[in-house]
């Protein structure tokens, strides 16, 4: 039969109510007390029951989080993999659980975040995206219900985010491009309703603009999603224009399909950087740069602002993660 607070409470001769506040951190408690029924607690291997703690006190110390559609293949794409290690490890350290829910649609992702916050099933919300007039932020804002972004949403006011500087980090990417001699360079972007993909774009355009060179829409191209055959489809695109002479995309995967497409046509000299430096990039034939945008650093602190925004202990409403390139083979050539 499994312990109870009660056998608890009579062993470290105090009352149950003792025991729970001991449990819950409780400041009215001394630490000699504390000690005595933490020892108690420990040699008894008593286990609180969750459910109930969480009906009495109103709270489930469970944490959503909802993750978009491509999501779906983790193998292809563990950059989710990588942003919910990160939630994970902070929520864990705090007392937290997670329930995670995949959603196919945006639709879908706001008719999931009300349910989980109709059916009191979570404390707060983590949305692992943020898009234009983004409908879940919107309403978790007019309810009140404590949530966090990943990603810089178009009105930073009363919200709390995380993020990189995803127009710098591209920037210096093409920038070190452009001093290096390649001018024509092409860029695969995807799902343009993103503020993310927006801001990779912008920092594109600029670097073009500050090096003097001619913005060229032939070489930008869409790919509609973050998938390998979106940039091996969108990088023929380009190539029926002209081969450039050099590639930026906003993703990892872009850049493998843009990679494959290069091949076939015996154009592997031309540069690749892709972003989010997945595990896949550096086994890649040839390897590709990317730039490392410390996934599970982002998971992590969002984590961290959702559970010190749960404990009114609030010091910061966004966190910017720092990024890195990582160079492989894919840029290590002359200029063409």
């Amino acid at each position: 039969m499994s312990v109870t607070i009660k056998d608890v409470a009579r062993e470290a001769n105090v009352s149950p109510s003792t025991v729970s506040r001991v449990i819950s951190g409780s400041a009215r408690i001394s630490e000699e007390t504390k000690t005595r029924v933490r020892e108690i607690i420990k040699k008894l291997n008593y286990h609180p029951n969750v459910v109930a703690r969480g009906l009495a006190n109103k709270v489930t110390k469970v944490i959503g989080v909802i993750l978009t559609s491509e999501a779906d293949d983790l193998y292809k794409n563990p950059f989710y993999i990588q942003v919910m290690t990160g939630i994970s490890e902070h929520a864990k350290k705090a007392g937290y659980y997670i329930m995670y829910t995949f959603c196919a649609t945006y639709e879908e992702e706001l008719k999931c975040t009300k349910d989980y916050v109709n059916g009191n099933l979570v404390d707060g919300i983590i949305l692992t995206t943020v898009k234009t007039n983004d409908e879940c932020i919107q309403y978790l804002k007019e309810i009140d219900f404590p949530f966090v972004v990943i990603g810089r949403p178009e009105d930073t006011k009363h919200v709390l985010w995380v993020d990189n500087d995803n127009f710098q980090a591209m920037y210096n990417v093409v920038n070190n491009l452009l001093f290096r001699g390649y001018k024509r360079i092409a860029f695969i972007g995807a799902k343009t309703e993103r503020n993310m993909s927006k801001d990779r774009l912008a920092g594109y355009v600029k670097a073009l603009i500050v090096h003097g060179v001619t913005l060229d829409m032939h070489l930008v191209k869409e790919a509609g999603d973050f998938k390998e055959k979106c940039g091996y489809r969108a990088m023929n695109e380009v190539l029926e224009q002209e081969v450039p002479s050099a590639l930026v995309t906003v993703d990892d995967l872009l850049a493998f399909g843009a990679s494959r497409a290069l091949n076939e046509k015996n154009l592997d000299k031309v540069p690749i950087v892709g972003f989010n430096n997945i595990p896949l990039s550096e086994y890649h034939k040839p390897a590709i740069s990317s730039v490392d945008i410390n996934v599970s650093k982002v998971g992590y602190y969002a984590s961290k602002l959702l559970v010190d925004k749960l404990k009114n202990d609030i010091k910061e409403n966004h966190y910017i993660i720092e990024t890195n390139l990582i160079e492989r083979e894919s840029t290590k050539y002359d200029k063409l």
